[in-house]
């Protein structure tokens, strides 16, 4: 019994949460509630040097009862920061890109023509990369053509390679063919061939590169002419093989295939 009324009497002096928060809202780094007497405790703090004027979490709120709100404003400027950094981190990138990609309409050689598979070339309203295994065999604006060959390592099958080397060539060709010295591009594509006659595509977010036989695929001839009704681009493709046509005409489902482009090659 003795122990319950020591519990009750203590019980009975006890502070609620509310009012235990209130005080400490009003209590700052000295100590004391009473404003006035804060003050002259930090200044005498200050004469005798024997503690700064700091306090941990701040003079306005030394309960951190307001800690919620400056985590919440900390980590909203940090995500504002960050995506202001990723916007002029693009920004940058893009401008450099374009700066340093060679437009082939003004200078086509050996130079240039490399510099424009190695970066890149604006196509559209976006940007079309090339295979990073390529060669220059010509590019002189006094032939008047270019001719280059890739080999496509990130493709799965034949249509994937079909589909993408068409974009890459005819981003590449055109590109090239605004040149008014320029009148053919011929844009080869290999790929790599297991023994199992399937594909190989690198790995390891490319740094393994397959070591299957390297194989032609097919070849995109872009030329152009000029008459008085104006300028004309034409392609053909050329060099695919009776087993890559079977097998594109087997993997497109669509009601449009390329039958007759590729028997006529």
């Amino acid at each position: 019994m003795a122990k319950k009324s020591e519990v009750a009497r203590i019980q009975k002096g006890a502070l609620t949460a509310d009012e235990a928060e209130e005080l400490f809202s009003r209590v700052d780094h000295t100590g004391h509630t009473d404003e006035e007497r804060a003050r002259r405790q930090r200044a005498h703090r200050r004469e005798k040097g024997v503690s700064l004027d700091i306090d941990p979490l701040s003079e306005d709120d030394p309960s951190g009862s307001n800690v919620g709100k400056v985590i919440t404003k900390t980590a909203v400027t940090f995500v504002v920061i960050f995506l202001a950094v990723v916007v002029i981190g693009q920004v940058a990138f893009g401008f450099m890109r374009r700066a340093n990609t060679a437009n082939l309409a003004e200078e086509a050689n050996v130079r240039t023509v490399a510099s424009a598979l190695s970066g890149g070339v604006e196509w559209g309203n976006g940007f079309t990369q090339f295979p990073e295994d390529f060669t220059v065999q010509e590019a002189d604006e006094n032939t008047g053509r270019i001719e280059v060959a890739v080999i496509d390592t990130s493709s799965q099958n034949a249509l994937e390679c079909f589909a993408g080397s068409q974009v890459q060539a005819t981003a590449f060709a055109v590109n090239a063919l605004l040149n008014p010295n320029i009148d053919t591009v011929v844009y080869h594509v290999s790929v790599h061939v297991g023994d199992d006659g399937k594909m190989q595509q690198s790995s390891f977010f490319g740094f393994l590169k397959p070591t299957g036989d390297v194989t032609s695929f097919m070849t995109f001839v872009w030329t152009k002419t000029q008459s008085e009704a104006g300028v004309q681009f034409s392609c053909s493709i050329t060099g695919i093989d009776d087993t890559v046509q079977e097998e594109l005409r087997d993997q497109i489902t669509t009601s449009f295939t390329p039958v007759e482009i590729l028997s006529g090659s």
